[in-house]
């Protein structure tokens, strides 16, 4: 068969750095590739090139034999020079890009095999989990159960049928904590009771009282006005509050 039919690697990545920084993947081992030295053994490389990057690059060059320009490692500039068959896949900052299968590197290939049959295994695994929803009808119930329901020795079927009843009656009979518990409830409730009737009888004897002082007080501001109005006329002119003499 012959090579995929797909787009040159220049226009790719010359569409792609309109819009956005490229990171070229890249086999630093194939021939006339020019990075730094210690990242020529690894089988793949990534470098990202674009126009408007944080450290300019103002000499990238893409032309018909590959990219060229000078890039900074731990911020020290190194000329690299990358030819189109070296570099297997372009893509760019948004996820968009493109990759060429014959340019990939074995060791690559098989990583991306491995990974893809991995992740299909755990789908696979999962999908094979689903949910039991429980049942009460008896006879569909597991024969695990069903088994462990009529094990034991012979006979003991029927002494179980005769220890049922007594434990009914046990279950009934109500238990000395839970009679307990329900007398400290109703006591709690009485005092309850007994507090708010206590609050009520006590504001209603603080209103009672009162009304008793404001009657109280009322009765003797009428006696004093009354005796201020039998005493005789003063034949001496009262001065208004502002004009009084204070000795």
């Amino acid at each position: 068969m012959g090579k995929s039919r797909l787009p040159p690697k220049k226009d790719v990545a010359l569409a792609l750095l309109e819009s956005s920084t490229v990171f070229v993947h890249l086999d630093p081992r194939a021939d006339g590739v020019m990075v730094p030295p210690w990242f020529k053994k690894p089988p793949q490389l990534v470098l990202q090139i674009g126009l408007n990057m944080p450290v300019p690059i103002p000499d990238l060059s893409l032309d018909g034999d590959g990219v060229s320009c000078t890039l900074s490692f731990n911020r020290s500039p190194q000329f690299c020079n990358v030819p189109w068959k070296a570099i297997y896949a372009l893509v760019g900052e948004d996820g968009r890009g493109m990759v060429w299968p014959d340019d990939v590197p074995p060791e690559v290939a098989a990583q991306t095999r491995v990974a893809g049959a991995d992740a299909k295994a755990k789908k696979k695994k999962k999908a094979h989990l689903r949910a039991v929803e429980p049942t009460s009808n008896p006879s569909k119930r597991p024969a695990v159960a069903a088994g462990k329901a009529r094990g034991g020795p012979q006979g003991s079927d029927s002494g179980e049928a005769k220890r049922a009843p007594l434990r009914r009656k046990e279950a009934a009979r109500p238990r000395p904590a839970d009679a307990d518990a329900g007398l400290n409830a109703q006591a709690r409730t009485f005092q309850g009771r007994g507090a708010l009737e206590q609050r009520g009888a006590l504001e209603q004897r603080g209103a009672l009282e009162q009304r008793s002082a404001l009657e109280k007080r009322d009765a003797l501001e009428q006696r004093d006005a009354e005796a201020e109005s039998q005493a005789p006329p003063s034949s001496k002119k009262k001065l208004p509050p502002y004009l009084r003499v204070v000795k």
